[in-house]
């Protein structure tokens, strides 16, 4: 290995290294175990830059995106990306900073994080707010975990429990379960709103918290949420929030207001920041006052003029990620509110609201709609009606609508409705692309009941036909293979 290490203190060039190696004789593989060395040649195909270019720009145009489709996908927001917000986080100024540079290094970056989490804070209604966790579910990890934190405090270990309306994401009580919860399920009643007298009988001092969203994933703002809130408050409880469906909401109500003691926002859903294919995310994590001791370690913070990581927090849950977040989503979060301000935030979720209604006025005709109610930012609606006279599934029907080029909604969620479909516009799309959505959905509803074979093959101008998608999701092919 000396040799090696020669190599490299005589050698400032390319050409000096190599001249070097010749002078020497040194056979470079000597200094390579032999279970490491290459056998036979790669299979790699020769191709020109230019073919390279062609493929991969192709493969680019097989994607289904929000750039170029409409992208209904039910709490999920998958609204459009401003080019801005990409811009400015890709600015060198912020991708060239380390994660471990001092703090003196790095003010810029630190007072964007400092200011975010004051706006986040302001638009929960919350006193003190993390960006580590890196996604949604992150956050009720560590929202959980602060949960936890605080009762050990209290000498209250008894609290193991935590209710979750069985409309939920189905997150929650995974998270529960990682936490070491005992997770029990609170009924939906008929106007697709937590039944107060089933939350009422399962209330009890092992109760740790309820978890909910809200507006709920029927797309329904929780319309008893006050007394909700007041119920857990009187025997000692918490309230946590998944904050997934903010966009109906910022601008308009804090769920500080009504009682929620700690929540999350997905920077990634409500800010417009890039998300699908599992990542990359961004998570916040707000609390009321007596939960801020608990927050992830560092917290960003500002004294004596100078921004600052604080590890000092005795009682924090600890680091939740390696560094400070996802850095480049949390930009594009930051610039996003910058640049719309607080009357931009409060017409988004009107807009959202708008549309997610507007497509609902037009899909009653078509579909059974399980709660006849005005709906926030997204709705349910159920397929049934056209399985139970046509043979045709929810999943028949989203895989025709890729052959007029819509993404599918999300499909079979939430659980408590059949043949579900819930379905999210966001407020970035016109209404010339939600009629021509509808009018795509009629179609199919007629070639259901004039050709259902031809859902049930479908899609057919895609690359590739339908799929296998158990075996996809459970042996997905990730790499090129040489044939």
């Amino acid at each position: 290995m000396s040799e090696i290490k020669l190599l490299f203190e005589y050698a400032d060039t390319y050409k000096d290294n190599k001249n070097y190696i010749e002078s020497k004789k040194i056979d470079i593989r000597s200094f390579i175990p032999d279970n490491l060395l290459r056998k036979n040649i790669p299979r790699i195909p020769r191709l020109s830059e230019l073919q390279v270019v062609r493929h991969y720009t192709n493969l680019s145009r097989l994607n289904m995106s929000i750039d170029g489709n409409f992208y209904p996908l039910g709490s999920c927001t998958m609204k459009y990306n401003p080019k801005v917000n990409d811009k400015c986080a890709l600015d060198a100024n912020f991708i060239n900073l380390h994660p471990l540079q001092k703090d003196e290094d790095c003010q810029g970056t630190l007072q964007i994080f400092h200011e975010l989490q004051g706006y986040l804070s302001g638009i929960s209604g919350m006193d003190e707010t993390s960006l580590q966790p890196l996604a949604g579910a992150h956050s009720e990890l560590t929202g959980l975990l602060i949960v936890k934190a605080y009762y050990k405090d209290g000498k209250e270990n008894k609290r193991n429990v935590v209710l979750i309306p069985d409309s939920a994401h189905g997150t929650n009580p995974a998270t529960c379960t990682m936490c070491g919860f005992k997770v029990r399920e609170i009924k939906t009643n008929e106007r697709g709103c937590i039944n107060l007298e089933d939350l009422k009988n399962k209330l009890s001092d092992e109760v740790a918290c309820l978890m909910i969203t809200n507006p709920n994933t029927l797309g329904i703002f929780e319309e008893n949420i006050v007394e909700i809130t007041s119920m857990l408050h009187k025997v000692g409880s918490l309230v946590y929030m998944d904050g997934a469906n903010m966009n109906a909401l910022i601008g308009i109500v804090r769920p500080g207001d009504f009682g929620v003691d700690l929540m999350h926002f997905n920077l990634h859903k409500t800010f417009t920041t890039p998300h699908g294919g599992g990542g990359p995310g961004a998570g916040a994590i707000c609390v009321k006052k007596l939960l801020a001791q608990y927050l992830p370690v560092p917290h960003i913070e500002l004294k004596q003029n100078k921004y600052v990581r604080n590890y000092n927090y005795p009682r924090s849950v600890g680091s939740i990620s390696y560094f400070y977040g996802n850095t480049g989503n949390i930009i594009r979060g930051y610039v996003y509110i910058r640049s719309i301000g607080k009357e931009g935030l409060k017409r988004v979720a009107q807009m959202a609201v708008l549309n997610a209604n507007y497509l609902l006025y037009k899909f009653r005709k078509l579909f059974l709609v399980p709660y006849k109610r005005r709906c926030m930012h997204e709705f349910v609606v159920s397929a049934k009606n056209i399985k139970a006279q046509y043979h045709v599934s929810t999943l028949d029907i989203v895989k025709r609508l890729l052959d007029y080029g819509f993404h599918a909604p999300t499909i079979y969620f939430p659980l408590i409705v059949e043949e579900a479909m819930l379905i999210e516009p966001t407020e970035t799309e016109d209404v010339r692309t939600l009629d021509s959505f509808v009018a795509a959905m009629e179609k199919i509803v007629n070639e259901a009941k004039t050709n259902p074979e031809l859902l049930h093959e479908a899609p057919h101008s895609t690359p590739v036909g339908r799929l296998n998608e158990v075996k996809a999701a459970r042996d997905p092919i990730l790499r090129w293979v040489p044939s």
